[in-house]
């Protein structure tokens, strides 16, 4: 695996898979804490090294170390759902992404 992260609102949890090349999206139940699974998404790379959800949470940065690519995904806030907006952004081996409030 890679990262993992939960929406601010508790109801979604991302998580990275490097092997499979994708990020695992789940739902949790907000009364048991249980998750059941809503996706798997495609990096559109090799090797997710990290992600972040930006300060909105509208959107996923993913990056793939392997593949040297970063890749901007939509979210969606009541499914949780990513869609790809973008994937050909290329930067060498990024292994760590961040958002700066400026």
């Amino acid at each position: 695996g890679s990262a993992i992260h939960i929406s601010s609102n508790g109801r979604f949890v991302y998580a990275g898979n490097r092997g499979h090349n994708s990020i695992a999206v789940y739902s949790v139940d907000q009364n048991s804490g249980q998750l059941t699974f809503v996706e798997h998404t495609s990096t559109e790379g090799n090797w997710p090294r990290d992600f972040v959800l930006d300060p909105t949470e509208k959107f996923l940065v993913a990056t793939n170390e392997k593949s040297h690519n970063l890749v901007l995904f939509s979210r969606d806030e009541s499914t949780g759902k990513l869609t790809l907006l973008q994937s050909d952004v290329v930067v060498p081996e990024p292994v760590c992404v961040k958002f700066l409030n400026i």
